[in-house]
C-alpha cells in the first residue's frame, strides 16, 4: 500500500525538511517487505489566500479514488503509536492502494476533507505547526513499520 502525506505548505530547505526526507526514506525501507510505502508528499498551495475552503479543495484533489484517508486534527482520535501501526495495517489487509494523510494549514482542515476521512487522528490537545506535524507524521510512520516488521525502535 502505497502512502501519501497531502500537506499545505511548502516545506523549504532546514532542519524539518532533513528531518522528514529521513523518516520518510527510512520508512520505505522497512516498510517494503511489509507491503507499506513508499511514502510521496503532495504539497498543495492556495495562493489566493482562499483559506481553509480553497486548501481543502486542493488537498481532495490530491487524493486518488480508493484512498484511505487519515485527516490530522486537533479534534480528531488520540492513538498511540501501536495503534496508528493497526490503523495503517487494517487498512493495508484489506486491500486499500493508497492511505493518504492529510494536514490542513495555518486555519486547519475544511469541513470537506474531515468529511472525506475515514478517520481523524489528533498527536494531541495542543495545535502544531504544519511543518512540525510533518515531522511527526513520517517519524510516525517509519515507527509503525518498526512496530508491524518486530524491529527494536518503538519500546514502549
Amino acid at each position: 500500500m502505497r502512502v501519501r502525506l497531502c500537506v499545505v505548505g511548502r516545506l523549504r530547505a532546514g532542519p524539518e525538511r532533513a528531518l522528514v526526507d529521513d523518516y520518510l526514506a527510512r520508512f520505505a525501507r522497512t516498510g517494503r517487505p511489509l507491503g507499506l510505502g513508499p511514502a510521496e508528499e503532495v504539497e498543495a498551495d492556495d495562493r489566493r489566500g482562499g483559506g481553509p475552503v480553497a486548501e481543502g479543495a486542493a488537498l481532495l484533489r490530491a487524493l486518488p479514488a480508493g484512498a484511505a484517508l487519515c485527516a490530522l486534527d486537533e479534534r480528531g482520535r488520540r492513538l498511540d503509536s501501536p495503534g496508528f501501526a493497526e490503523l495503517l495495517a487494517g487498512w493495508r489487509d484489506a486491500g486499500r492502494p493508497l492511505a493518504a494523510f492529510a494536514i490542513g494549514g495555518a486555519d486547519g482542515l475544511s469541513d470537506a476533507v474531515r468529511a472525506r476521512a475515514d478517520v481523524a487522528v489528533s498527536f494531541g490537545a495542543m495545535v502544531w505547526p504544519h511543518m512540525l506535524a510533518r515531522v511527526m507524521l513520517a517519524e510516525q510512520l517509519y515507527r509503525a513499520a518498526t512496530i508491524l516488521a518486530g524491529g527494536p525502535y518503538h519500546r514502549a
